[in-house]
């Protein structure tokens, strides 16, 4: 049987972070745009989810799926809590962040990698208070509350993409 995306089961409801701390907030529109993102993915089949559809973009949502995984591992490992580790799907020097060398037959792999990434940088910011800084690789302090609206503009961006990609992959729309 041919692996596809796992459908995704919503743990953020937008309407419960109304009123919460300023931190369960952030971690909730997080976790509500990581899912979203999966959501996107959900049902496809490898061949699918590496598949251009916008043309001539070379978009694919497997690609925004890893670009996120590094994202993630960049800001909040890397950064954050000073991991010295290197790019999950990069060299040091090519500057896609994962969005290009997409392979169909690495697509679970992929997933996999993403919700391990996803595990990890969630361990590594909770030892932080939202008010800690830390240097930025251009020299700039930047908070943790910095990098968790950072992650949030940048999943909500590409999950526009994603809205288009998976729309012309099978008509599928919505959130």
């Amino acid at each position: 049987m041919t692996w596809r995306a796992p459908p995704v089961e919503r743990t953020a409801q937008l309407g419960s972070l109304g009123t919460v701390p300023e931190r369960q907030m952030l971690e909730g529109w997080l976790s509500r745009h990581r899912e979203t993102l999966l959501a996107k993915c959900a049902g496809l089949d490898p061949a699918q989810l590496a598949r251009t559809t916008v043309k001539p973009s070379n978009l694919t949502l497997l690609g925004l799926v890893r670009h996120m995984a590094e994202v993630e591992r960049w800001w909040f490992r890397r950064s954050l809590a000073g991991e010295a580790i290197g790019d999950v799907f990069t060299g040091p020097s090519d500057g896609d962040e994962g969005l290009d060398g997409v392979h169909a037959a690495d697509a679970e792999r992929d997933f996999g990698v993403f919700q391990a990434e996803v595990k990890a940088c969630d361990a590594a910011a909770a030892g932080h208070d939202l008010d800690e800084t830390f240097m930025s690789s251009r020299g700039h302090p930047l908070s943790l509350r910095w990098v968790y609206v950072m992650l949030i503009q940048e999943y909500a961006r590409h999950n526009g993409h994603a809205d288009f990609l998976r729309e012309r992959i099978d008509g599928a729309t919505g959130d």
